[in-house]
């Protein structure tokens, strides 16, 4: 029912606990646990409900905290599978998708459109070029460079499963599938499949045409977004690898400086860019959708809210 954590008097640190003890209880109604944090019962609450944002915001005896986005979701895309070979179709497609209308209408409170691959909460994540702006006139002129001014066929595959980075995959899948039919004339078929198989034809880059997928924070650096997608070790799942982008990548990790490593990530993002080998979505939730914000009362003294979820209580 409850966890007490009493604070060591013979703690070895000078820096001594604030708190003589803190008590954990479990509620897994939001609601109630709103309810406890208004009537005083509890001092913070957390996985606060994405409808009772406002409540507390407007409380003036409430704190409020939103919790930085650790994850992202994307919308990727197979150079092996025709016509995604063409980096002017890819291109096409990043300005084609009309990321803020996603986020205003499938996601909940605290997720924000993604500008580039890794959450800006990570240094050197978002330096660079921000991602291309919504703009379908420009993109039916590269789609017809490419030589499709009619648009083409292709599937669109991905997991009914609600993630931290996609709460809610098959809504986000259809609203992409009519803006890419209505701006480029691209008929997208849906293709829903396990988690197994999916992964299975992702990481052997089989999956042809779109995919969704996101990712979210192992560690608060962003190689493990960078690197785990388009370094030396990452899969096919956007197919043939993009050799400058490996280079900068690979130049960023031989150094210890962050300062020094800045310029090589920054080089890399202006890459994906350029390349598009998919099109970042929306950077929002990491253990859950739920898991977005905490709140506290007024008269808790340093109250704050760790991406990871790791509040530290000392």
């Amino acid at each position: 029912e409850k966890i007490t954590l009493q604070a060591f008097d013979n703690y070895w640190s000078p820096r001594k606990p604030a708190l003589a003890n803190i008590i954990y209880r479990w509620e897994p109604d939001e609601a109630l646990r709103l309810v406890d944090l208004q009537s005083g019962a509890a001092n913070g609450i957390d996985n606060l409900g994405n409808i009772d944002f406002n409540a507390v915001q407007s409380d003036l005896s409430l704190q409020f905290f939103l919790r930085s986005p650790l994850s992202v979701a994307y919308l990727g895309m197979n150079n092996l599978s025709a016509p995604f070979d063409n980096e002017k179709v890819r291109q096409a497609v990043a300005m084609a998708v009309d990321r803020q209308a996603l986020v205003d209408e499938f996601f909940y409170p605290g997720y924000e459109v993604a500008d580039y691959f890794a959450p800006c909460a990570l240094p050197d994540a978002c330096v660079g070029e921000p991602w291309y702006p919504y703009d379908p006139a420009r993109a039916r002129e590269l789609l017809a460079e490419a030589g499709y001014p009619n648009g083409f066929e292709t599937q669109l595959t991905y997991r009914d499963l609600s993630r931290g980075y996609l709460p809610q995959p098959f809504l986000v899948a259809d609203a992409i599938r009519r803006q890419l039919k209505q701006n480029l004339g691209i008929v997208v078929h849906s293709n829903l499949m396990d988690s197994d198989p999916f992964y299975a034809a992702l990481d052997a880059g089989a999956l042809p045409g779109l995919y969704l997928l996101g990712w979210g924070a192992d560690y608060p650096d962003v190689s493990d977004f960078l690197d785990t997608h388009f370094g030396l070790a990452a899969s096919q799942q956007f197919g043939n690898k993009f050799d400058d982008i490996l280079n900068a990548l690979q130049s960023a990790a031989s150094k210890d400086n962050p300062s020094s490593r800045r310029p090589d990530y920054e080089a890399a993002n202006n890459l994906i860019r350029q390349h598009a080998p998919m099109l970042p979505l929306v950077h929002g939730g990491w253990l859950s959708p739920h898991s977005r914000a905490v709140a506290y009362q007024v008269v808790v003294q340093g109250a704050h809210a760790s991406p990871l979820s790791l509040e530290d209580f000392s």
